[in-house]
């Protein structure tokens, strides 16, 4: 099915230009940063960005070839399915202003093709996937700075229920459908599930309930600390009082387990927060599931083959989206995914009743 040319052209525009509001005054020594395992060094993430756009949308044949890049060598820098990240640090990376200057004249290709060829479905799928994973890293960029404590652009949004939403069993089917837009292979397709009754929170975790768990002995978040009988949290390169009327954010899956735990409660799994999901209040934040990221029955690999398929059976499902996630990419049927120990991503989660 056709998508609308201009709206692809427009969407594609708007995620660089998140990515530049982000990234737009890193300079110095922060274009590279210090060598930890859940960042990247913001100069070779830039350039990466480029290198997939061009990648898939201007050097990617039909018989499946690869034409050559603007950049020479580009591939033995920016490719992340062949560069360890360990040794991004250290390439030859071209400067601030030349790797600016690659993107532009990757996206400019990109837009010239799309008028040459509106009517290429080939072509508007790899648009939509390069405006995806651009929107993607625009994210991981705010988390990169929450991580070393640089300036950030929040946001606030205050719990309003505390309640539990009583779902009836049924066979709910989980999973996006055929002909509702781009979706990417973990996704498909919709399958049914067979769901019993089931009891959800409405509101994700506040602050407020997790500070009643660490009280009473559960180990703080990261970005928490007590100061003069005060709890705070740091948001980017600030330490704020804690609100506790704000979702929970900055939580493990481990941590989330052990507050269940406590709590008497559950997380819920995929099915159950897709099924209840028009009904809940998102608190911008992603949201944990209890479900281990695994394929749907039929999982058939798209073009992009590193996406999904490497990290079955190792990640943990997160659902929703978070304040720095686009709207276009918040849809009921998109899987996120992490390792159980990652807390630096903008996450928290909702409970289940037990039983």
């Amino acid at each position: 099915m056709l998508a609308d040319p201009v709206a692809l052209e427009r969407d594609l525009l708007d995620a660089r230009t998140r990515a530049l509001r982000v990234t737009g005054d890193l300079e110095g020594k922060r274009l590279l940063g210090p060598k930890q395992a859940i960042v990247n060094p913001p100069l070779w993430e830039i350039g990466h960005v480029s290198w997939f756009q061009e990648h898939w949308c201007l050097r990617k044949r039909a018989d499946g070839s690869l034409g050559d890049s603007i950049l020479p060598g580009a591939d033995a820098l920016y490719d992340s399915s062949a560069v360890a990240h360990d040794t991004r640090w250290d390439l030859p990376l071209p400067d601030l202003k030349a790797t600016r200057a690659y993107g532009e004249r990757v996206l400019q290709q990109v837009r010239e093709r799309l008028a040459r060829e509106p009517e290429s479905t080939a072509l508007q799928y790899f648009v939509r996937l390069a405006t995806f994973h651009e929107d993607m890293h625009a994210e991981a960029f705010h988390y990169t700075r929450q991580t070393l404590g640089y300036e950030g652009q929040d946001s606030s949004f205050s719990i309003f229920s505390h309640e539990d939403l009583e779902m009836q069993g049924q066979e709910f089917l989980l999973g996006a459908t055929p002909g509702a837009g781009f979706v990417f292979d973990n996704e498909k397709w919709a399958h049914e599930a067979n769901l019993k009754a089931f009891r959800i929170a409405r509101s994700v975790v506040s602050n407020a309930q997790y500070l009643a768990f660490v009280e009473a002995g559960g180990a703080p978040p990261r970005y928490w600390k007590e100061d003069g009988g005060q709890w705070l949290q740091r948001r980017f390169d600030r330490w704020l009082p804690l609100m506790r009327d704000e979702p929970m954010r900055h939580v493990s899956w481990d941590e989330a387990q052990a507050y269940c735990a406590w709590a008497k409660r559950r997380l819920p799994t995929e099915a159950e927060w897709e099924c209840a999901s028009p009904k809940l209040a998102y608190g911008q934040v992603w949201e944990w599931t209890q479900s281990a990221f695994q394929p749907y029955p039929g999982f058939v690999l798209d073009p992009y083959k590193e996406y999904s398929e490497p990290w079955f059976g190792t990640h943990k499902v997160l659902r929703g989206g978070s304040f720095a996630t686009p709207a276009r990419l918040m849809r009921p049927s998109f899987r996120n995914f992490y390792t159980p120990g990652r807390g630096d991503v903008f996450c928290g989660f909702r409970t289940c009743a037990l039983g």
